[in-house]
């Protein structure tokens, strides 16, 4: 069984974004709800049998055990985990509507997600019996602000960075259009 697949299993039907078919091309649009009430769309993603998409802060938050002092209480919005053209990825997004957000409560934000995927991978490891379960996967980090600004050409702030590290984050401005392969490319 694929990690994708048990990750199908394990998750809830109401944290999963399913995937739409657009044109014989995958997409998925990623949505905020009310008071937030954005979103966006991210084009050519691999197909249904070869990703998950995560609505990650549908985990509760631990704040019952941990008090949060450091960050650790906060998650991403979306993690979505892909076997993509012989690359296994784990994508932590975050998204602000404006200019909202520190960078330092981004970071914090892309830490937890990253957390909240290492509990997965033990609950895999100790539960499906999987020992390798997420092992070989590749981390990239990507903040999407001011998407409820009216869209102009999409900005990309550092492109440089493999974005393997949350304080090293892709930074992408006023989305009109996202690629999939743009947002998990690195160096």
């Amino acid at each position: 069984m694929s990690d994708i697949a048990i990750l199908k299993e394990m998750i809830k039907e109401t944290a999963i974004v399913p995937l739409e078919n657009r044109h014989n091309k995958m997409q998925v649009t990623l949505t905020e709800a009310p008071p937030a009430n954005y979103s966006i769309t991210i084009n050519g993603m691999p197909d249904d049998d070869n990703v998950i998409v995560i609505k990650a802060d549908a985990f509760n938050s631990p704040k019952t055990v941990f008090k949060g002092k450091f960050g650790e209480c906060k998650r991403a919005d979306f993690v979505i985990v892909a076997d993509a053209e012989n690359k296994k990825i784990i994508l932590c997004i975050e998204m602000k509507g404006g200019k909202g957000g520190s960078e330092t409560e981004i970071i914090q934000q892309l830490q937890g997600a990253q957390c909240f995927v290492a509990y997965c991978r033990e609950i895999g490891q100790s539960f499906w019996k999987q020992r390798n379960f997420l092992s070989d996967y590749m981390y990239r980090f990507v903040s999407i602000r001011e998407i409820s600004i009216s869209k102009q050409k999409t900005r990309t702030e550092r492109s440089t960075s493999n974005h393997d590290r949350p304080d090293r984050m892709l930074k992408i401005s006023s989305p009109n259009y996202l690629n999939f392969n743009h947002l998990i490319a690195g160096r």
